[in-house]
């Protein structure tokens, strides 16, 4: 049973606007990644995303938040880029502080949870 437990995914944490998702795990993965490659392809390409679902991620986020998130500059001869803008950074710290006080507090839930899943459970989907 312990092993079981153990090998249970991390309570994820998702933001929504009703049923419109805002913000969550893979968004936050994103802006990791572009921050610590300075581009939105090589962001993609680190986390196995294609370029446009990456791309309208970033345009999503910028228009769904009052600031834009991420700051990007054009290709061409030099190589374009883009980084976090402060309030990036930000909603990033805000939602990994979210998501650490939600999986500290529901410790002994996810251990009661984790004890009604199948030894098999195959695929798990929402």
């Amino acid at each position: 049973m312990q092993n079981k437990i153990n090998n249970i995914k991390e309570i994820s944490l998702r933001i929504n606007l009703g049923t419109r998702p805002i913000f969550g795990h893979g968004k936050a993965k994103l802006l990791e990644a572009i921050e610590k490659f300075g581009s939105i392809s090589a962001a993609a390409r680190n986390i196995n995303m294609s370029y446009r679902r990456a791309w309208l991620l970033t345009d999503s986020m910028n228009k769904n938040f009052v600031s834009p998130l991420i700051e990007s500059s054009l290709g061409g001869k030099g190589g374009g880029g883009a980084k976090l803008t402060k309030e990036g950074k930000k909603v990033l710290k805000l939602f990994r502080d979210m998501e650490l006080k939600a999986q500290n507090s529901l410790v002994k839930e996810k251990i009661n949870f984790s004890k009604l899943i199948s030894n098999n459970p195959g695929n798990i989907e929402d």
